[in-house]
């Protein structure tokens, strides 16, 4: 099975507005998730069903969404609310299957092998889900069930939302082949335009077509896509992601110049309180740290330095981000900042400096108890005094960059 929320960060977002005293569902009226309500800048996350009927599209400027539909209702994302709505997911789901592979925040894949003795057939299981995700969880997700993960993604993508889909192999002529090309998964926007030049314009025309044509043409890809078409892939769900995580970033484009050492050094700390939450939530800790700035006229360039102790901590993180800045900025007015960690390992065994050891588990016990607190009671619970009336988010956070891999193997 293939679960995926509806709208997840809306859904999320209206559930908990919900459940803590709101009489307005997100859901119901034109809404988004995205961007700065008060500024106006930045982007669409997600999208109530209403917004659509407006073609606001995820990923377009709160400017432009606003100009298709001057009431539209913005509200900002809290990624650490997503994260505990995306956990009470698994931990339901792992209910009914010890083998739930998380594939994005809003996404996982449920092996049902062997379980319809416990559950019920895969269909009568899928509906159990699905309901009980409603009632106790209060949000919506499309289910897709078939014999391989590719199909089951396939399939939890037709109608929407709060829908069950099959799309066994039997059925792939008749549900899959005569959508568009681009509807496959791995069908990007680079490569349904090369299709169509081959006169290829339907899934089903790409499963009928020459693999020696598509290789002469696409190389590897045309014969993975062409694979997909026929509903071709065998790679298992895993309990852990399908490729370990090899860096966590963020990064934020700010709305006006920042041309102050201080003012960037604030706005490098609320990227790293995000990443180093996301490396503790990962139970990893960082080598490799690096920093990115791009100008006000569009020039951009990065600084990385690898540490002698791997680190989870959140002052840590930040005070060499600020030296990586401070050695790279060259005065400019800066419109875009960024923070990377990498060359992860784990948490649980970490060599200590002799010099400061006591430091570092003060730091962790401290990052613990305030990475506990947002997760309950929101982000904005505990931040920083330096950002009283600095008019800067003491918070600033993006979609994980650890982003679960397409497909390895292959899904």
């Amino acid at each position: 099975m293939h679960i995926d929320v509806n709208s997840a960060y809306l859904s999320w977002e209206s559930v908990y507005r919900l459940q803590h005293g709101s009489t307005l569902d997100l859901r119901e009226i034109p809404s988004v998730v995205g961007g700065d309500p008060v500024s106006r800048h930045g982007i669409v996350l997600a999208k109530s069903i209403p917004a659509k009927k407006y073609k606001i599209k995820t990923g377009e400027s709160i400017f432009s969404a606003l100009q298709k539909c001057p009431s539209l209702v913005i509200v900002p994302p809290r990624y650490d609310l997503y994260l505990q709505c995306s956990n009470s997911l698994i931990q339901l789901l792992e209910e009914y299957s010890p083998a739930i592979q998380r594939y994005s925040v809003d996404e996982c894949f449920l092996d049902y092998t062997n379980m319809e003795c416990h559950f019920g057939s895969p269909l009568s299981a899928a509906h159990a889900i699905k309901e009980r995700i409603k009632t106790e969880l209060g949000f919506t997700v499309n289910i897709g069930i078939s014999s391989n993960k590719l199909l089951a993604k396939m399939a939890s993508d037709f109608e929407k939302p709060d829908k069950i889909h099959t799309l066994y192999p039997h059925e792939i002529g008749e549900k899959m082949w005569p959508l568009p090309v681009e509807d496959l998964f791995m069908v990007g926007r680079a490569t349904a335009p090369k299709l169509r030049r081959l006169g290829i314009y339907t899934i089903g025309e790409l499963a009928k077509a020459n693999p020696k044509f598509l290789y002469q043409h696409l190389k590897s890809h045309g014969i993975l896509v062409w694979n997909f078409a026929n509903g071709i892939e065998n790679s298992s769900v895993t309990k852990e992601k399908s490729a370990p995580v090899k860096g966590i970033g963020n990064s934020t484009t700010i709305s006006f110049d920042v041309t102050d050492r201080r003012t960037a050094h604030l706005i490098l700390l609320s990227l790293v309180e995000t990443v180093a939450m996301r490396l503790r939530n990962e139970e990893c800790c960082a080598k490799l740290i690096s920093i990115y700035i791009k100008t006000n006229d569009f020039r951009h360039y990065s600084h990385q330095r690898k540490i002698e102790t791997a680190t989870d901590c959140t002052n840590h993180i930040f005070k060499y981000a600020c030296k990586l800045f401070d050695e790279a900025w060259k005065g400019e007015p800066i419109r875009h900042l960024g923070v990377r960690v990498s060359e992860l390992c784990s948490n649980q065994f970490a060599q200590l400096s002799l010099f400061d050891a006591s430091d570092t588990q003060k730091q962790k016990a401290v990052d613990k108890s305030i990475d506990a607190l947002r997760l309950r009671y929101g982000s904005r619970v505990v931040f920083r005094a330096s950002f009283l009336h600095s008019r800067l988010k003491p918070i600033t956070g993006g979609v994980m960059e650890e982003d679960y891999p397409i497909m390895s193997s292959i899904l």
